[in-house]
């Protein structure tokens, strides 16, 4: 599993001009199964993904193709993990 950390760099009035093509974003990698949950980072400095993929290098072609990180106004860090512990009604993702 990866968690995708996005950090935005540019004020949020250029953000927020990209929020529709993110959200596009976002929706076409639920739908592909690769994403899980996602949301905003509090206060509101970038946002955070839980992910899953067949390997690092496909989930960094995803991270680099969002809106946000090719227009510049957010990095991203990916962090690979392996999810050993967590509650019964998620015990599938342990095989992800």
């Amino acid at each position: 599993m990866f968690l995708i950390l996005l950090t935005y760099t540019k004020p949020l009035s250029e953000v927020d001009r990209l929020v529709p093509e993110h959200m596009a974003w976002l929706a076409e990698h639920y739908a592909s199964g690769e994403f899980l949950v996602s949301g905003r980072k509090q206060p509101r400095t970038g946002g955070v993904i839980v992910a899953t993929a067949a390997s690092r290098q496909h989930i960094e072609t995803i991270a680099h193709g969002d809106p946000f990180v090719r227009a510049g106004v957010a990095t991203c860090e990916i962090i690979e993990f392996i999810a050993s512990t967590m509650i019964p009604a998620l015990a599938s993702l342990k095989e992800l």
